[in-house]
């Protein structure tokens, strides 16, 4: 069994989709990060970075005790390793697939997630923030528009690195992109999102952020103003 520590965010729909695509059992324990859940000393002994999502593998398949992993990209890595599927045992297609996975990891999540901050929650216009960040993002979806001409996925097969990206080209609006200017990026979004496990993890949790949307000030300063 797995226990999934999550919030529906990209990160958080990262390793809810992998799970549904596994077909693996998970449990769900929700990290409310708009309450300051992910400071709990109980949550940190599992993610000392105090960000979810995080794992705990009650049946690890080694026989031993529980493993707990943090950092999505840790996670999915591991999860794939497990369950021998989306990530290739063949060197050269493995390579690829790490490749694009720690491409999104240290590229298009941080770089979307700063343009989706400027853009939507600065609380006050930063004109070189916005530009800045939103001409990164473009010049990030060139990047992925022109390695997906004549290919269906990141890397030739589906694999982690679809998965991964996938969730953060998904608020591409909110990000200041038209996924028309990309086509084979949009292909592509449009051909992961019609998959049942795609569409099953991404709607995990969605009452949650209904119920706890980020417009309160206590809100904005437990995410916004952590040191």
């Amino acid at each position: 069994m797995i226990e999934l520590y999550y919030w529906p965010t990209p990160n958080g729909w990262k390793i809810s989709i992998l799970l549904e695509e596994l077909g693996l059992p998970y449990t769900v324990h929700p990290v409310n990060i708009t309450k300051g859940e992910q400071f709990a000393p109980e949550f940190l002994k599992i993610s000392p970075n105090n960000r979810m999502p995080a794992i705990v593998d009650t049946q690890p398949k080694d026989g031993g005790a529980p493993i707990s992993v943090f950092e999505s990209g840790a996670i999915m890595q591991y999860l794939a390793e497990r369950e021998g599927k989306f990530l290739p045992s063949d060197v050269r297609r493995r390579v690829a697939v790490n490749e694009w996975l720690f491409w999104q990891i240290g590229g298009l999540g941080p770089m979307a997630g700063q343009a989706h901050h400027f853009r939507n929650y600065a609380p006050e216009t930063v004109q070189y923030g916005i530009d800045r960040y939103t001409n990164e993002v473009a010049r990030l979806y060139g990047v992925m528009n022109r390695r997906l001409e004549g290919r269906e996925y990141l890397a030739d097969e589906y694999s982690i690195a679809d998965m991964a990206a996938w969730p953060w080209v998904l608020p591409h609006k909110n990000q200041g992109q038209d996924l028309n200017d990309f086509p084979n990026l949009k292909a592509w979004f449009e051909r992961v999102g019609a998959r049942p496990a795609v569409q099953k993890g991404k709607a995990l949790g969605e009452e949650l952020r209904e119920q706890n949307p980020i417009t309160s000030e206590e809100s904005r300063k437990i995410l916004f103003g952590q040191k």
